[in-house]
């Protein structure tokens, strides 16, 4: 074996200069430690109260959501729980896109899906929480 099959491709080169450079992805890697706490914390105290807690889940139907989301604090959870749960898989996507993505052209686009699907899933999710009518069923 010689060494010239032994040696790696360089890794590739940073984008911008070093002098122009921001702490992003400092703050990004902090946001995912954080924001996978929390969402450890509202995941479990979700299953909890909704899988064990008042019979299980064969409670759980439309008026059971209805009741639920008569209630700002458990619009703000599960509001918490979407935003968060977005945001941390998305914050993930994007660096496996960065990683694995080898044309800035096709990283350029799938960050572009990537960035509306996480935008329309927000705005969807959200406007169903806060705008939810529980008296659909009575028509």
């Amino acid at each position: 074996m010689t060494n010239e099959s032994l040696t790696l491709d360089k890794p590739r080169s940073p984008r911008r200069p070093a002098a122009r450079r921001s702490n992003f992805e400092l703050y990004s890697w902090l946001f995912m430690r954080l924001s996978g706490l929390a969402l450890v914390v509202l995941v479990l105290g979700h299953l909890f109260i909704m899988n064990i807690l008042d019979g299980g889940v064969h409670r759980i139907n439309f008026a059971f959501v209805a009741g639920r989301w008569s209630s700002p604090f458990w619009q703000f959870w599960d509001l918490s729980m979407l935003w968060l749960a977005q945001l941390h898989g998305g914050n993930g996507l994007r660096t496996i896109i960065d990683d694995y993505a080898r044309r800035d052209s096709t990283r350029f686009w799938l960050k572009m899906v990537l960035y509306v699907s996480m935008f329309v899933i927000l705005v969807v999710g959200t406007l169903v929480i806060f705008t939810f009518d529980p008296d659909i069923a009575a028509s």
